[in-house]
């Protein structure tokens, strides 16, 4: 394994627990060698992981919308920055570049982004580990619903377990390498 794309917010949220996690998860990475790919961004949490790899000399490959450009602001000191046409070349290119795939605290793009990397696991489309970093609990409620739709008989058991859920960077980091 080579490198991880890491889905997570274009704000910080409230609490500051959740930058904690960003450049913690950088440093694990840094620490394992694991090149960070991620969207591109200088704002929130995608900003604090980017430059917490880079302040460690890590590779950073960040990829963006043209249309976000201005938006996100494009981070200027990454390792490489690409700039796509749209969303779903962006995803696309992240999925290529990456060897796994990690959730940390986000929005709806964090959602979508994750759920399309389980997809197309579930689907056979790649191979690739997806985790989730649940930090103080904030996937709690998406953990029990994963389960819910799986006692309602709408996710399989081998499913669910495609999800790997650790609170703590490292415990997910070895449960990834793992796969």
């Amino acid at each position: 394994m080579k490198s991880i794309a890491v889905y997570c917010g274009a704000s910080h949220g409230v609490s500051a627990r959740y930058a904690d996690a960003a450049r913690a998860m950088g440093a694990a990475l840094v620490e394992r060698g694991l090149a960070l790919v991620y969207g591109g961004g200088n704002v929130g949490l995608m900003g604090v992981i980017a430059d917490e790899v880079l302040r460690l000399g890590g590779m950073v490959y960040g990829v963006i919308p043209r249309a976000l450009m201005a938006r996100e602001v494009g981070h200027a000191g990454l390792t490489e920055l690409f700039v796509v046409e749209d969303m779903h070349e962006r995803k696309a290119m992240m999925a290529r570049l990456a060897d796994a795939f990690i959730a940390m605290p986000g929005g709806m793009g964090t959602l979508e982004e994750l759920f399309e990397m389980l997809t197309w696991s579930q689907l056979g489309i790649h191979d690739k580990p997806v985790g989730v970093l649940n930090v103080d609990g904030y996937y709690d409620a998406l953990v029990g619903f994963i389960g819910h739709a799986r006692g309602e008989g709408f996710i399989a058991e081998r499913h669910a377990a495609l999800m790997m859920v650790e609170a703590q960077p490292d415990a997910l980091l070895e449960r990834l390498l793992a796969h």
